[in-house]
């Protein structure tokens, strides 16, 4: 669910970001207030990526959000995070609530969180929507595409989670169970790939949802994996026709290794599914069994300076592997620089091969080219 409220640019949203940071604490008599504001840029020697027109080099991608919390109680906090941003097409000038929920905390073994609540999935679903935590200026797309982030980030219902102590030899575990109602917005990626095949939705499509998330922290220090189911579907009307993915059951595996100044993850993901669309008297299935997977580590060369590397690979295995539209394998060569406490810049490039993720056939109306280097740059500010 979408709530918005219009602004006349995205411009004008950073400029109340910071000027929030300068003129507020940053904790106001139990008041948590936070955010960030980011500017990027995108270089593509062949085809645009990601709806911008980065064959020609981009700025159109700029993101902001504003988050406040208070702890009404020892036990019960409540909270709220306004979001702006725009991606070459995608996204515009309103504001739209990323979460908002009241989160009960009965002892560290239970708590109960209710309202648009973060979807907890994989290693870094629930926390995306934070650039400052992440060295890298996009996380791998085959399992956190920037252009869906609104769909997987939040759902609209419930959650319980909590730690369990498993003794000294026996690390400890953290759990999550959700259910609830998914949407996706109509300014996502999503929403625009069914537009350019001639299904223009007309309201967010929507369905049930729910799942769960288990994660070890083992006896060997700095060692984390975890495993996390979820059930999703969707339906959704447009003037010429409709949209139906019954529901589907998809997976994450992923592991995480901490060391002094090295650090290394990796994620498997799946998601089987057939999405309908119905155009007219046309009904046209499309049979899906996305894979991908990632590998990626980054080391701190100095206390401003990280460099980091990783690959992701994706792959429709529903469809001929053969064709580049089926697949998509990036490897990423990254680096970020922190000023000071507030203030970063990201820059990685990527050498990508296969158009599976991340194109759009609006943006790109000469077709695609199988092979393509992309430079991301982001320069970030954070409170």
């Amino acid at each position: 669910m979408e709530c918005r409220f219009a602004l006349r640019s995205v411009p004008l949203f950073l400029v109340l970001c910071v000027g929030t940071a300068l003129t507020w604490a940053q904790d106001l008599s139990g008041i948590a207030i936070h955010g960030f504001a980011t500017q990027g840029f995108l270089y593509s020697t062949h085809n645009n990526y990601l709806t911008t027109q980065s064959s020609s080099g981009s700025l159109q991608w700029t993101d902001g959000a504003l988050s406040v919390s208070d702890s009404l109680s020892d036990r019960l906090r409540i909270g709220i995070q306004l979001h702006m941003y725009q991606l070459g097409q995608l996204g515009g000038p309103n504001i739209q609530v990323d979460w908002a929920s009241g989160d009960y905390r009965l002892n560290d073994y239970f708590a109960v969180r209710v309202g648009k609540v973060k979807t907890v999935m994989g290693l870094f679903n629930d926390s995306q929507d934070v650039d400052a935590v992440f060295p890298w200026a996009l996380l791998p797309q085959c399992s956190y595409p920037i252009d869906n982030e609104g769909f997987y980030l939040a759902h609209l219902g419930g959650e319980v989670y909590g730690y369990l102590p498993l003794g000294k030899r026996g690390g400890s575990l953290r759990y999550d169970g959700y259910v609830g109602q998914s949407y996706l917005p109509l300014d996502g990626g999503f929403v625009k790939q069914l537009a350019d095949s001639g299904l223009v939705l007309t309201s967010s499509p929507n369905g049930k949802t729910y799942g769960g998330d288990l994660r070890w922290q083992t006896p060997l220090p700095g060692l984390m994996v975890g495993f996390s189911p979820m059930v999703l579907g969707l339906d959704g009307a447009a003037e010429n026709g409709n949209l139906h993915v019954p529901p589907f059951f998809m997976t994450a595996q992923y592991a995480q290794f901490t060391r002094g100044k090295f650090y290394f993850a990796g994620e498997y993901d799946r998601q089987p599914s057939t999405m309908v669309m119905t155009i007219g008297d046309q009904t046209m299935p499309q049979p899906m069994d996305m894979r991908s997977w990632y590998v990626m580590g980054n080391y701190q060369l100095t206390k401003h300076l990280r460099a980091g590397s990783y690959y992701s690979h994706y792959i429709n295995k529903a469809m001929d592997t053969s064709m580049p539209e089926n697949y998509s394998k990036d490897w990423v060569l990254s680096t970020r620089y922190d000023f000071n406490s507030n203030f970063y810049i990201k820059l990685e490039d990527h050498f990508l091969h296969g158009t599976g993720l991340g194109y759009y056939a609006s943006t790109n109306p000469n077709g695609l080219q199988p092979n393509s280097n992309i430079l991301a740059a982001r320069i970030g500010f954070t409170f």
